[in-house]
């Protein structure tokens, strides 16, 4: 089976909800339609069950094969089309440890009802996404604990007789793991824990996926992205040492800031990751660009090639990265808490539970507390100050120079997200934030203002500070920009 190169997935940073979402926030019951949408009408052949951080529907193959039978007669799911699901991680994750052995369970469970549905043996999900990935291990314990106390249960007697006779055969009888990296020494730690899990595992394909928001919310947008292209390097090579097929995936959101990744410029993004080989495509992506544009789009990233990633040198990245990241989180602790007073405002769009994460925990990183990515993004960009723009300040001309060898698209994505800044509304900020605003515009990016966008973040701090309703002009401003955060 080809490995798509798209993977529709749940993350809910659009500003427009689909036709078929009853409320004004996606339930369980819309994204069995939203499943069954994005694979019949934007032609997406992958489809991301999220169990980490969200309450979930257990039934999704039954549900989808049976309210949809004439497409999933034509389609064969598991074959021509994929459900993959993405676990929470129980080293990082207590409380959510038994989701994870309920979902693995269910996909042995989704096995007898595909297969009785299409009256052949069909294994419709098979691969498990792990995140917050430190090592090989995570990976490797949920590899063994589906093929010992699952598929491996089948074999164990029960007074007189095997499980198998008594309850089935279980199938598949082994699953595949993507790891999914988010911090960012796991990130520049790919190569090694992608060495480790192959020698285990001895498998000559590998999903390996990197997390985009929450290396940018945890060391700013620019140092997310250098990180990434010095991970998708060297992926590159242990690739070659190892023989190994690894095929990145990277999760892109809208925002510039998560990523930059929408229908109407999906090129720029495949020249910026040429190695990548599968991109996240994400709510705002699917939902607040027309529907012909976006199934367009996903067949345009379909057939594009795969590349080799741009060659990154980390004796002169390395200093960036942390210089950018050293200067963001001192940034952010000035305004965490203008941050959240805004993102309290920001509508939801689906049923979501609190992401353990870098910033996670007020403990972590000197105290700092944030809302999850897409809502800080959302807030910023409603105060009128693009997130994007956190940690250059402390750039200099020969910094930019090296960036842009690696990053051509640097001054573009700057100047795409300086169109948003409200230079009005920074008057609010700390004097820090005012100051450093300055310095970035000194770096003489070209940039027009967005000046209906202005208009009405000026409405939004005025009124937040009326303590007068605003939820409506944070979406009328997602309106304007094409995302919500």
């Amino acid at each position: 089976m080809k490995v798509p190169r798209t993977m529709s997935t749940q993350h809910p940073d659009n500003v427009r909800q689909p036709f078929f979402c009853d409320g004004t926030v996606m339930e369980w019951e819309d994204e069995i339609k939203e499943a069954f949408y994005v694979y019949s009408h934007l032609k997406c052949n992958e489809q991301l069950w999220d169990y980490e951080g969200k309450e979930v529907d257990n039934f999704v193959v039954k549900k989808l094969l049976t309210r949809y039978e004439n497409f999933f007669r034509k389609k064969t799911l598991g074959e021509d089309l994929r459900l993959t699901v993405r676990v929470p991680n129980p080293n990082v994750e207590k409380t959510e440890g038994k989701v994870l052995v309920e979902t693995l369970m269910s996909i042995a469970r989704s096995s007898d009802t595909a297969s009785l549905f299409y009256d052949k043996d069909v294994v419709p999900v098979f691969e498990v996404a792990v995140p917050m990935c430190s090592s090989e291990k995570d990976v490797l314990k949920v590899k063994y604990f589906y093929r010992n106390f699952i598929s491996g249960i089948e074999n164990n007697t029960l007074v007189d007789e095997k499980v198998r006779d008594w309850v089935g055969k279980v199938e598949p009888k082994d699953i595949q793991i993507i790891p999914l990296v988010e911090t960012k020494d796991a990130i520049l730690d790919s190569d090694r824990i992608i060495r480790n899990y192959l020698k285990e595992t001895k498998e000559e394909q590998l999903r390996f996926w990197l997390a985009r928001s929450d290396p940018a919310l945890n060391y700013s947008s620019l140092g997310a992205v250098l990180i990434i292209k010095t991970a998708l390097d060297k992926i590159h090579k242990i690739s070659e040492e190892m023989s190994a097929e690894i095929l990145p995936i990277l999760g892109c959101g809208s925002a510039p800031f998560r990523g930059n990744f929408r229908p109407n410029d999906y090129e720029h993004i495949l020249r910026g990751y040429p190695s990548v080989h599968t991109f996240t495509i994400q709510s705002s992506f699917k939902y607040d660009y027309d529907e012909e544009l976006v199934r367009k789009a996903i067949e345009g990233v379909e057939n594009h090639n795969t590349g080799k990633p741009v060659p990154m040198d980390e004796e002169k990245i390395n200093p960036i990265i942390d210089k950018v990241s050293k200067t963001y989180v001192k940034e952010i602790s000035l305004i965490a808490d203008m941050v959240k007073r805004m993102a309290a405002h920001v509508p939801n769009r689906r049923m979501r539970k609190l992401h353990v994460g870098l910033f996670g925990y007020a403990r972590s990183s000197k105290g700092i507390s944030l809302p999850r990515a897409i809502k800080f993004c959302a807030a910023l960009y409603s105060y009128g100050l693009p997130p994007e723009l956190l940690g250059l300040a402390a750039l200099n001309e020969k910094d930019i120079d090296v960036i842009e060898e690696v990053y051509p698209n640097f001054r573009k994505d700057i100047g795409y997200s300086l169109q948003y800044l409200n230079k009005e509304n920074i008057k609010y900020f700390p004097k820090e934030i005012q100051s450093n605003v300055e310095k970035v515009i000194k770096l003489g990016i070209d940039y027009k203002e967005n000046k209906p966008h202005n208009t009405v973040t000026k409405i939004i701090v005025k009124n937040l500070e009326k303590q007068m309703p605003v939820e409506e002009d944070i979406l009328r401003a997602g309106w304007i920009r094409g995302f919500l955060g």
